[in-house]
Protein backbone atom coordinates (compact mmCIF):
# COMPACT_ATOMS: atom_id res chain seq x y z
CA UNK A 1 0.00 0.00 0.00
CA UNK A 2 0.89 3.55 -0.80
CA UNK A 3 0.70 6.34 2.08
CA UNK A 4 0.96 10.19 2.36
CA UNK A 5 2.61 11.92 5.37
CA UNK A 6 1.29 15.29 5.98
CA UNK A 7 3.82 16.96 8.72
CA UNK A 8 5.78 20.46 8.94
CA UNK A 9 8.48 18.71 11.14
CA UNK A 10 11.19 17.06 8.70
CA UNK A 11 12.61 14.92 11.37
CA UNK A 12 9.17 13.55 12.38
CA UNK A 13 8.41 12.87 8.30
CA UNK A 14 11.84 10.94 7.74
CA UNK A 15 11.07 8.82 10.90
CA UNK A 16 7.64 7.68 10.54
CA UNK A 17 8.26 7.00 7.04
CA UNK A 18 11.33 4.53 8.02
CA UNK A 19 9.28 2.85 10.40
CA UNK A 20 6.42 2.32 7.77
CA UNK A 21 8.49 1.62 4.64
CA UNK A 22 10.20 -1.52 7.47
CA UNK A 23 6.80 -2.66 7.69
CA UNK A 24 6.25 -2.48 4.22
CA UNK A 25 4.23 0.67 3.23
CA UNK A 26 5.62 2.90 0.18
CA UNK A 27 5.96 6.27 1.67
CA UNK A 28 5.33 9.88 0.29
CA UNK A 29 6.19 12.79 2.44
CA UNK A 30 4.87 16.46 2.03
CA UNK A 31 5.66 19.30 4.75
CA UNK A 32 2.56 21.89 4.13
CA UNK A 33 -1.71 21.58 3.50
CA UNK A 34 -1.50 22.81 -0.45
CA UNK A 35 0.79 20.68 -1.76
CA UNK A 36 -0.59 17.54 0.44
CA UNK A 37 -4.10 18.88 -1.41
CA UNK A 38 -2.16 18.83 -4.96
CA UNK A 39 -0.41 15.73 -4.56
CA UNK A 40 -4.17 13.54 -2.93
CA UNK A 41 -5.92 15.26 -6.04
CA UNK A 42 -3.81 14.28 -8.65
CA UNK A 43 -2.39 11.03 -7.20
CA UNK A 44 -3.61 7.72 -5.76
CA UNK A 45 -3.05 6.64 -2.28
CA UNK A 46 -4.46 4.04 -0.04
CA UNK A 47 -4.31 6.13 2.66
CA UNK A 48 -3.23 10.05 4.57
CA UNK A 49 -1.61 10.30 7.57
CA UNK A 50 -2.51 14.30 8.67
CA UNK A 51 -1.25 16.52 10.70
CA UNK A 52 -4.24 19.50 11.89
CA UNK A 53 -1.01 22.50 12.40
CA UNK A 54 0.56 22.66 8.99
CA UNK A 55 1.84 26.04 7.47
CA UNK A 56 -0.80 27.91 5.06
CA UNK A 57 -3.52 25.58 5.49
CA UNK A 58 -4.69 23.53 8.28
CA UNK A 59 -5.34 19.94 8.44
CA UNK A 60 -8.51 20.51 9.19
CA UNK A 61 -9.04 22.71 5.70
CA UNK A 62 -6.84 19.87 3.46
CA UNK A 63 -9.78 17.31 4.67
CA UNK A 64 -12.21 19.64 4.06
CA UNK A 65 -11.00 20.32 -0.02
CA UNK A 66 -10.33 16.58 -0.19
CA UNK A 67 -13.62 15.41 0.35
CA UNK A 68 -15.72 18.35 -1.19
CA UNK A 69 -13.42 17.30 -4.52
CA UNK A 70 -14.87 14.07 -4.37
CA UNK A 71 -12.39 12.43 -3.14
CA UNK A 72 -12.37 9.60 -0.30
CA UNK A 73 -9.10 8.83 0.45
CA UNK A 74 -8.63 7.57 4.14
CA UNK A 75 -6.72 9.96 6.30
CA UNK A 76 -6.49 9.51 10.28
CA UNK A 77 -5.09 12.76 11.69
CA UNK A 78 -1.72 12.40 13.80
CA UNK A 79 -1.60 15.58 15.99
CA UNK A 80 -0.49 16.56 19.51
CA UNK A 81 -3.55 18.35 19.29
CA UNK A 82 -5.41 15.99 21.79
CA UNK A 83 -8.48 17.80 23.26
CA UNK A 84 -12.31 16.02 23.00
CA UNK A 85 -12.95 18.89 20.83
CA UNK A 86 -10.54 18.43 18.12
CA UNK A 87 -10.94 14.38 18.02
CA UNK A 88 -14.90 15.59 17.45
CA UNK A 89 -14.42 17.66 14.83
CA UNK A 90 -11.58 15.44 12.94
CA UNK A 91 -13.89 12.89 12.75
CA UNK A 92 -17.57 14.39 11.67
CA UNK A 93 -15.54 16.28 8.98
CA UNK A 94 -14.64 12.32 7.66
CA UNK A 95 -11.48 11.65 9.12
CA UNK A 96 -11.17 7.95 9.49
CA UNK A 97 -9.44 8.00 12.74
CA UNK A 98 -7.00 10.32 14.80
CA UNK A 99 -4.29 9.87 16.97
CA UNK A 100 -2.57 11.81 19.30
CA UNK A 101 1.20 12.69 19.22
CA UNK A 102 3.89 10.84 21.13
CA UNK A 103 2.51 7.45 19.97
CA UNK A 104 3.06 4.03 19.84
CA UNK A 105 4.40 3.23 16.22
CA UNK A 106 2.97 -0.19 16.53
CA UNK A 107 -0.40 1.74 17.63
CA UNK A 108 -0.23 3.82 14.99
CA UNK A 109 0.73 0.86 12.14
CA UNK A 110 -2.40 -0.77 13.75
CA UNK A 111 -4.81 1.72 12.78
CA UNK A 112 -3.23 2.29 9.94
CA UNK A 113 -4.66 -1.63 9.15
CA UNK A 114 -8.02 -0.89 10.76
CA UNK A 115 -8.84 1.87 8.77
CA UNK A 116 -7.80 -0.33 5.58
CA UNK A 117 -9.60 -3.60 6.28
CA UNK A 118 -12.91 -1.25 6.95
CA UNK A 119 -12.08 0.17 3.25
CA UNK A 120 -11.24 -3.13 2.28
CA UNK A 121 -14.16 -3.49 -0.53
CA UNK A 122 -13.06 -0.57 -2.09
CA UNK A 123 -9.59 -1.77 -2.02
CA UNK A 124 -9.98 -4.77 -4.59
CA UNK A 125 -10.95 -4.37 -7.74
CA UNK A 126 -11.51 -7.12 -10.56
CA UNK A 127 -11.07 -6.51 -14.32
CA UNK A 128 -12.64 -9.85 -16.25
CA UNK A 129 -10.44 -12.53 -14.68
CA UNK A 130 -7.82 -10.22 -13.25
CA UNK A 131 -7.88 -9.43 -9.58
CA UNK A 132 -6.05 -6.79 -8.00
CA UNK A 133 -5.80 -6.48 -3.81
CA UNK A 134 -4.73 -2.88 -2.74
CA UNK A 135 -3.97 -3.87 0.73
CA UNK A 136 -2.55 -7.32 0.14
CA UNK A 137 -0.16 -5.62 -2.55
CA UNK A 138 -1.32 -9.19 -4.83
CA UNK A 139 -2.52 -9.34 -8.33
CA UNK A 140 -4.00 -12.30 -9.67
CA UNK A 141 -4.99 -13.38 -12.78
CA UNK A 142 -7.11 -16.35 -13.48
CA UNK A 143 -6.06 -17.96 -10.25
CA UNK A 144 -2.52 -17.67 -11.34
CA UNK A 145 -0.04 -14.92 -9.33
CA UNK A 146 1.61 -12.33 -11.10
CA UNK A 147 4.82 -11.07 -9.78
CA UNK A 148 4.93 -7.26 -10.38
CA UNK A 149 7.68 -4.67 -9.65
CA UNK A 150 7.38 -1.43 -8.05
CA UNK A 151 7.31 0.39 -11.64
CA UNK A 152 4.56 -2.30 -12.78
CA UNK A 153 2.32 -2.31 -9.94
CA UNK A 154 2.10 1.42 -10.38
CA UNK A 155 1.05 1.09 -13.78
CA UNK A 156 -1.43 -1.55 -13.73
CA UNK A 157 -3.19 0.67 -10.27
CA UNK A 158 -3.34 3.88 -12.30
CA UNK A 159 -5.14 1.46 -15.32
CA UNK A 160 -7.28 0.18 -12.32
CA UNK A 161 -8.18 3.50 -11.02
CA UNK A 162 -9.26 4.66 -14.60
CA UNK A 163 -11.04 1.67 -16.09
CA UNK A 164 -12.07 1.87 -19.68
CA UNK A 165 -10.67 5.65 -19.68
CA UNK A 166 -7.67 6.34 -22.50
CA UNK A 167 -4.61 6.58 -20.20
CA UNK A 168 -2.02 9.33 -21.71
CA UNK A 169 1.67 8.80 -21.69
CA UNK A 170 1.91 12.13 -20.07
CA UNK A 171 -0.59 11.24 -17.07
CA UNK A 172 1.21 7.97 -16.51
CA UNK A 173 4.75 10.11 -16.21
CA UNK A 174 3.15 12.14 -13.35
CA UNK A 175 1.32 9.22 -11.81
CA UNK A 176 4.20 6.54 -11.53
CA UNK A 177 7.45 8.67 -12.05
CA UNK A 178 6.10 12.10 -10.37
CA UNK A 179 7.29 13.69 -13.66
CA UNK A 180 5.61 16.87 -14.86
CA UNK A 181 7.78 16.88 -18.17
CA UNK A 182 8.25 14.85 -21.14
CA UNK A 183 11.78 12.67 -20.63
CA UNK A 184 12.19 12.77 -24.26
CA UNK A 185 12.51 9.02 -24.02
CA UNK A 186 10.48 5.65 -24.54
CA UNK A 187 10.31 4.40 -20.87
CA UNK A 188 6.59 4.10 -20.54
CA UNK A 189 6.30 2.03 -23.45
CA UNK A 190 9.45 -0.08 -22.10
CA UNK A 191 7.76 -0.77 -18.59
CA UNK A 192 3.99 -0.76 -20.17
CA UNK A 193 5.36 -3.50 -22.57
CA UNK A 194 6.77 -5.33 -19.33
CA UNK A 195 3.17 -5.22 -17.42
CA UNK A 196 1.41 -6.52 -20.97
CA UNK A 197 4.16 -9.72 -20.87
CA UNK A 198 3.14 -10.62 -17.12
CA UNK A 199 -0.61 -9.34 -17.59
CA UNK A 200 -1.66 -10.57 -20.71
CA UNK A 201 0.56 -12.59 -22.80
CA UNK A 202 0.12 -15.85 -20.77
CA UNK A 203 -3.07 -15.78 -20.96
CA UNK A 204 -6.24 -15.84 -23.62
CA UNK A 205 -6.97 -12.36 -24.63
CA UNK A 206 -5.48 -9.10 -23.93
CA UNK A 207 -6.94 -6.33 -21.14
CA UNK A 208 -4.35 -3.91 -21.95
CA UNK A 209 -4.73 -2.20 -25.47
CA UNK A 210 -3.45 0.65 -27.50
CA UNK A 211 -4.81 3.84 -28.50
CA UNK A 212 -2.87 5.17 -31.12
CA UNK A 213 -1.61 8.59 -30.76
CA UNK A 214 -3.48 8.65 -27.69
CA UNK A 215 -2.10 5.93 -24.38
CA UNK A 216 -3.34 2.93 -23.33
CA UNK A 217 -6.83 1.32 -21.89
CA UNK A 218 -7.54 -1.44 -19.48
CA UNK A 219 -10.59 -2.68 -20.35
CA UNK A 220 -12.21 -6.37 -20.88
CA UNK A 221 -13.59 -6.56 -24.32
CA UNK A 222 -14.51 -10.21 -23.86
Amino acid sequence: MKILIVDDDPKYRTFLARGLEESGVLCETVGDGEQAVKLLTERSYDLALLDVMLPGIQGWDVLEALRDKGIDTPVIFVTAKEGLTERVRGLRMGGDDYVVKPFAFEELLARVHAVLRRRHHSLQRHVGDLDVDYIEGKVTRAGEAIDLTRIEWGLLRHFVEHLGETVSRTALLQAVWGMDFDPGTNVVDVHVRRLRQKVDTPFDRPLIHTIRGAGYVLEDRG
